[in-house]
């Protein structure tokens, strides 16, 4: 395949979702230039707004964030076409995010609609079977618009026995979970850890070191910096701003470079990437890149390469990033597709 180039997938909002999308597109990515190719729609499914893929296996899932939430399943092909395994009720609405544990054994989702969260078990070749857990969370936060209930935005499934994090929105919160591998539930561990209130946590980043995560706070414009302790238990270090821009500052996904030593952050509102150094105290920002759109749902770093998806924009923008200064430039001409929020290379 080495030839022909690697294939990225995109996932994006449907007219169920009041966007202009109508499915699952595939890309050929040029891994030397980074340039991007469509391959058009490879599945027509629902607002499949995050998708992830099985550790092992061909399989690709994404979430279609509906009232009425499911997750689908397909075999993903040599060229990145999609075969169609099934669908399944999470029994939350609206999920928003899904993430399979890193044994490849179970697939875990965010209902945002629902405040709570889904397993299902995965069989030898990467089949969800029946739920097996739907653990709901109750509360709100002093947002009375965004968060009068409970609203689950992403699964971090640890590495090892590390619990999974579970990052709700809607109450403030990072709740920590233990797996029965046997009985497919979910068990919790005590405490949850709050974040200031009026935060809306968002997404979750684990740096490589195991020792550390980064929180994208959505509703206060900022990010939390954590520390794990011995006993898995989440300890806050600080906070710093999101961003340096005037306006109105919405910030999405957060990611940790390979090497540990940047960190990534979008702003959606003002439109920018911002770049952190990472050290043994506080990041600290080194740049903020304007996307070229407005609204950056999502992006992901693939080697010396970053690719934007902007919601708005209808296009999934590349840069690349320099080694020495952690700073993305745009490269090249954006790829055009309806609603994208998320890129799964």
């Amino acid at each position: 395949m080495a030839g022909r180039g690697e294939i990225v997938h995109i996932g994006g909002y449907t007219a169920h979702s009041a966007g202009r999308g109508t499915g699952i597109v595939a890309a050929r990515r040029d891994p030397d230039t980074g340039e991007l190719t469509s391959l058009g729609t490879v599945a027509v499914t629902a607002s499949p707004s995050f998708l992830t893929r099985h550790p092992a296996r061909s399989v690709l899932y994404a979430v279609n964030e509906l009232p009425t939430g499911e997750i689908s399943a397909w075999r993903v092909g040599v060229d990145g076409d999609l075969t169609a395994i099934g669908s399944w009720a999470t029994g939350g609405a609206e999920p928003c995010h899904l993430a399979v544990a890193p044994d490849g054994r179970h697939l875990f989702v965010a209902n945002y609609g629902g405040g709570s969260v889904t397993v299902f078990p995965l069989d030898p070749d990467g089949v969800p079977g029946e739920r097996t857990d739907l653990v709901e969370h109750e509360g709100h936060g002093p947002d009375p618009e965004r968060q009068e209930a409970a609203h689950a935005h992403m699964v971090s499934p640890g590495p090892d026995r590390q619990p999974l994090l579970a990052v709700d929105l809607g109450v403030d919160s990072i709740y920590r979970y233990d797996l029965d591998v046997a009985s497919g539930r979910l068990v919790p561990r005590a405490p949850r850890v709050r974040t200031p209130a009026g935060v809306g946590p968002r997404h979750l980043a684990r740096h490589p070191d195991g020792r550390r995560c980064y929180v994208s706070g959505e509703l206060d414009a900022s990010v939390l910096v954590y520390e794990f302790t011995e006993d898995g238990a989440l300890h806050q270090r600080g906070r710093v701003d999101a961003s340096d821009q005037a306006g109105h500052v919405q910030p999405s996904e957060i990611a940790v470079g390979a090497d540990g030593r940047f960190l990534y952050l979008a702003n959606r509102g003002v439109g920018t990437i911002s770049v952190f150094a990472l050290g043994p105290g506080l990041p600290e920002l080194v740049e903020e890149v304007a996307t070229g759109g407005e609204w950056p749902r999502h992006f992901v770093v693939v080697g010396e390469h970053l690719y934007v998806a902007d919601e708005r924009a209808d296009m999934v923008r590349t840069f690349r990033i320099d080694p020495e200064t952690g700073v993305p430039v745009a490269i090249g001409e954006p790829l055009t597709t309806p609603s994208p929020t998320c890129v799964l290379p």
